[in-house]
């Protein structure tokens, strides 16, 4: 372990392993990251050098200096902050004039491209850059010239983040965010101030991924800037029964009920004030009293004022219409349409089960035998076509002429007619079935005559 090491300096401060690695935990959970990495990040953060850090300020109120400042003692954050090897910052350094020009020049050129840029303010482009000298240059040039070689570009504030109030409705200096002037990926950390907790758990995850956390399309690091503040706001529940303050110092606000009919913008600003808050987690401004004005949002100061007042109507020509009634509109409106499509959706599968059983009934049609109904057919008609009349009578046999004692002429008998069937009426589809030919009926052979005595055949 290096004696110049970031966990060494903590140690001659006074910190303790117990405090180390709680520190280390507590940034695990800022970085939204399962306990489980505490350990990982104790390892990056005992072994990683003092990171060198150049702080620039431009256009602004020197509110992200006084945060970090006054980061609580003696929380690890602060001693974080307070161990980086701070090369140049106007506020904080004893050298002026040409002497701090030439420790920014020295600062540069020892730690060329491992150093850490953070810029506070607005960066003001009108009148040429005249609005911000430092050294008698513009301060935009100064911003880029620094920037050029910098391991990473921070952003520290609503100003650097995209003009704040400067940059506001009304302002003459054209400021400009910090993206606007160097371009490329930079790390934005809005808010009017920062929470220094934010800007420690970038550098922290740095150091231990040896990557910058993800960052939204404005260069918002996720883990900071993701949750909307309304949902982890503990005067939430009041939102939801429908209990509002509705003027200052009234029972609501006594009760501490919620701030949204007096100008909170929590349900549409995004930031971890409610989770993380402010002085070592004590409090944030809506648990003091305070609504957000959504300070971590893109031209807060324009967008989101005035302060006091709920969030504007959405559709301008009706200004009584609330976001709550347009979500309800479009909830409803959902529900109707999903209404409207399972209907037709029935009629559809009906229609189709219809025309499939006429389908089949057609094709049933097509392999029968049309027949009128009802059709009355007798069964010797039915017969005539395939068998013989069963009706007609055997044909005698010829007579025999016999002489002697034993002469006998016998005539077969006639067979007696079949009986007619009776009719049948049909009702469907005629099915003819074949009636099998009856053999003819055999004459009957004479009884033979006796031995020795037989007759004489002529």
């Amino acid at each position: 372990m290096a004696d110049d090491g970031l966990y060494a300096a903590l140690m001659r401060r006074g910190m303790s392993r117990r405090s180390f690695l709680q520190f280390t935990t507590a940034m695990a959970a800022a970085l939204a990251l399962p306990a489980s990495y505490a350990p990982r990040i104790a390892r990056a953060v005992e072994g990683a050098p003092r990171l060198p850090v150049i702080w620039l300020r431009g256009q602004d109120c020197a509110g992200e200096t006084e945060a970090f400042l006054r980061a609580p003692e003696p929380s690890a954050a602060s001693l974080l902050l307070d161990v980086l090897s701070m090369e140049y910052h106007e506020s904080l350094m004893a050298p002026a004039g040409a002497a701090a020009e030439l420790s920014l020049t020295t600062a540069l050129e020892r730690s060329a491209g491992g150093y850490l840029v953070v810029v506070e303010g607005a960066i003001p482009t009108g009148a040429g850059g005249a609005f911000c000298l430092v050294g008698g240059r513009p301060f935009a040039d100064v911003v880029r010239e620094v920037a050029d070689g910098a391991l990473a570009t921070i952003a520290v504030g609503a100003c650097a983040f995209d003009g704040g109030v400067p940059g506001a409705g009304g302002g003459v200096t054209n400021a400009a965010s910090l993206r606007e002037v160097v371009g490329g990926h930079t790390i934005a950390l809005p808010g009017c101030p920062l929470n220094v907790e934010n800007l420690v758990a970038t550098i922290v995850h740095y150091l231990t991924f040896e990557e910058w956390p993800a960052r939204d399309m404005m260069g918002r690091p996720l883990f900071a800037y993701g949750p909307l503040i309304h949902n982890e706001c503990e005067r939430r529940p009041h939102f939801e029964f429908g209990e509002f303050v509705q003027a200052w110092g009234d029972e609501g606000a006594q009760k501490g009920w919620c701030l949204y009919k007096v100008g909170c913008k929590g349900p549409e600003t995004f930031g971890n004030c409610a989770s993380v808050r402010f002085g070592e987690g004590t409090s944030w401004p809506v648990r003091a009293g305070h609504g957000c004005i959504g300070c971590t949002m893109p031209d807060f100061w324009d967008a989101m004022s005035p302060f006091y007042l709920r969030l504007p109507s959405p559709v301008p020509p009706f200004p009584n219409l609330t976001v709550d009634m347009v979500g309800a509109g479009l909830v409803a409106g959902v529900g109707g349409l999903a209404v409207v499509h399972g209907m037709g959706m029935y009629v559809t599968q009906r229609r189709r089960r219809a025309a499939a059983r006429r389908e089949v009934a057609a094709r049933a049609g097509e392999g029968a035998v049309a027949v009128e109904p009802p059709v009355a057919v007798a069964a010797e008609v039915v017969a005539a076509p395939v068998a013989a009349d069963l009706t007609e009578a055997a044909e005698p046999a010829e007579a025999v002429e016999v002489t002697g004692p034993a002469a006998i002429t016998r005539e077969p008998e006639a067979a007696e007619p079949a009986e007619p069937a009776e009719a049948v009426e049909v009702t469907g589809p005629a099915v003819i079935t074949p009636v099998p030919e009856a053999p003819e009926p055999e004459a009957p052979e004479p009884p033979p005559a006796p031995a020795g005595d037989r007759p004489e055949v002529r």
